[in-house]
């Protein structure tokens, strides 16, 4: 990372996927904000060499490994260990990580902190995976602990069928081994929300739409099927603002943990549960939500992020 020692300060995105920057460095560049991209699947670091001067966002996707990128999680975590030991700005750190790639984690944190949180089983490995699916009622669903993009995701509704499973070809390896057996949750409508945060502050909450189905519920415009015409499983809930109780319970929760750019998703049930599911600290944001709504969550990201580098350096634009 040599190149970067001897340039001005900037917003470096710490990342390892590409085609997800696109819209964020738009974003910066509106802002008139410094930016540079520091990949996370490559590269080296001198221990003892002081970092470059600048703000470190780090946006490590938990499904680093579906594209080839195993070393990433593993390099997040040494890298910005290194920069915080030097006192950098950093923006979603090294214990933020550790929520990012463990759903086990996520739920412990929610728990402790008072949410209600789905059932969930973790299973280490495969041997106990039949006599733990015994302990929970039909349907149910699997995850993987450290993913995204709906790895592991899968409803069963016998348990023979989840044996045939386990025991058969179509059977997904969770990259760290732990299996996450959990409570199929029925909400009121075919629904669940994503809520927005930057800087600590609650942005807008987006409805997704799931009456097909699907777990895959990635917002960005890369994550899109091409050619798809269908109407956007994405729109902006208009009923919901941070003086909302249960959005600003979120937003305390994230300040707690650290967490400052994240989408949190949610599930409301026909019995009137709230069940956080999924802290998602490399979020993305969907284009079509972007497009209509009177606050843009790459907009505040930049002015997050500017104001950041502004705050510490004299000199933030190009």
């Amino acid at each position: 990372m040599t190149e970067f020692f001897t340039t001005p300060p900037a917003v470096y995105i710490l990342h390892e996927n590409e085609t997800w920057i696109p819209p964020l460095a738009a974003a910066l560049d509106a802002a008139g904000v410094e930016h540079r991209e520091w990949r996370l699947d490559t590269g080296s670091i001198d221990l003892g060499t002081e970092p470059p001067q600048g703000v470190f966002w780090s946006r490590l996707s938990a499904s680093a490994h579906t594209r080839g990128h195993e070393v990433a999680k593993e390099s997040s975590r040494a890298v910005l260990r290194w920069l915080e030991s030097w006192g950098r700005r950093v923006v979603n750190g090294s214990r933020v990580v550790e929520l990012e790639v463990s759903k086990a984690a996520q739920y412990a944190a929610l728990r402790a902190a008072g949410f209600d949180v789905p059932h969930t089983i973790a299973v280490f490995g495969t041997a106990d995976l039949k006599r733990r699916a015994r302990q929970l009622p039909t349907p149910f669903i699997t995850k993987h602990n450290q993913g995204g993009k709906g790895l592991g995701v899968r409803r069963f509704d016998t348990v023979d069928e989840f044996d045939r499973y386990v025991d058969g070809p179509e059977y997904e390896v969770p990259v760290d081994g732990i299996t996450l057996l959990q409570e199929y949750v029925v909400t009121r409508e075919p629904f669940v929300t994503r809520a927005e945060f930057v800087g600590g502050e609650f942005v807008y909450a987006v409805k997704v739409d799931t009456s097909a189905g699907s777990f895959e519920l990635c917002p960005a415009e890369a994550c899109a099927v091409p050619g798809a015409t269908a109407p956007s499983l994405f729109t902006e809930r208009t009923d919901l603002d941070a003086s909302t109780p249960f959005i600003a319970e979120l937003g305390r929760f994230l300040a707690a943990q650290g967490v400052e750019v994240a989408g949190v998703e949610f599930f409301e049930t026909a019995d009137g549960r709230l069940i956080p599911y999924d802290i998602n600290t490399n979020t993305n944001y969907s284009p079509d939500v972007e497009a209509v709504t009177s606050r843009s969550a790459s907009a505040a990201v930049a002015t997050f992020l500017g104001g950041e580098l502004a705050s510490r350096y004299q000199a933030v634009t190009t």
